[in-house]
């Protein structure tokens, strides 16, 4: 016969399950936590034009005029200094995005907080995905159009790191006075959330599998 307390921990695992399969937020065991459920945009907010983020086959569809899609939601109660962000992005041709690290919500124009990640593989613009936008620009192209790929990006003290596809693109310390002026005086550290960028009409970017690993 089997004890009350074997059928309390049965009863106990259970409960657990369901609250990490309902939830939107998973935490895996190594410490990865999803702010994406692939169903909705529950958790994100999006400031100006809206319809530019859509759910196509469980991926975030960015396709439309300049919006930008922030994570507003409950890990970390969206406030993240150090991280280890990734993500699974596709672009289409001549397609431009981005992603905002250490950023704050705004109603409407380019996020002015924090750091742009580049997603661009064949757009105009001569900056490349993993470019840290404006402050260490990336000529080379690591990904492919219609291609997933992973955007990498770790954030550890004043020190950034940006790997496409397992492979370091950028590795920047900022300066305890970076040179910052005009509209880039913003552009620091100081936490924040993330954003997704609708760049322009032209533009058709997918993002998934969207994980943030917060460290000490």
């Amino acid at each position: 016969m089997k004890s009350k307390l074997h059928y309390l921990i049965i009863f106990v695992s259970s409960l657990a399950f369901l609250n990490v399969s309902t939830g939107q937020e998973t935490k895996n065991k190594d410490g990865w936590v999803s702010l994406f459920n692939g169903k909705n945009l529950d958790g994100w907010k999006v400031g100006e034009n809206a319809s530019t983020f859509s759910i196509e086959n469980g991926a975030i569809k960015v396709a439309g005029p300049k919006g930008h899609l922030f994570y507003m939601g409950g890990v970390n109660d969206h406030h993240f200094e150090n991280f280890e962000f990734k993500a699974s992005v596709m672009t289409k041709a001549n397609s431009n995005s981005g992603i905002y690290i250490h950023t704050r919500y705004q109603e409407a124009s380019w996020p002015i907080h924090g750091y742009e990640v580049q997603v661009n593989n064949s757009h105009s613009d001569w900056k490349r995905t993993g470019s840290l936008y404006d402050v260490v620009n990336i000529m080379e192209t690591y990904a492919n159009d219609d291609e997933w790929y992973t955007e990498y990006i770790k954030v550890e003290g004043k020190r950034i790191i940006v790997k496409i596809n397992d492979i370091v693109v950028v590795d920047y310390t900022e300066p305890e006075n970076p040179k910052r002026e005009g509209e880039r005086i913003h552009r620091v550290l100081k936490g924040g959330t993330f954003a997704l960028q609708g760049h322009d009409p032209k533009s058709i970017v997918y993002f998934k599998d969207i994980m943030v690993r917060p460290l000490p």
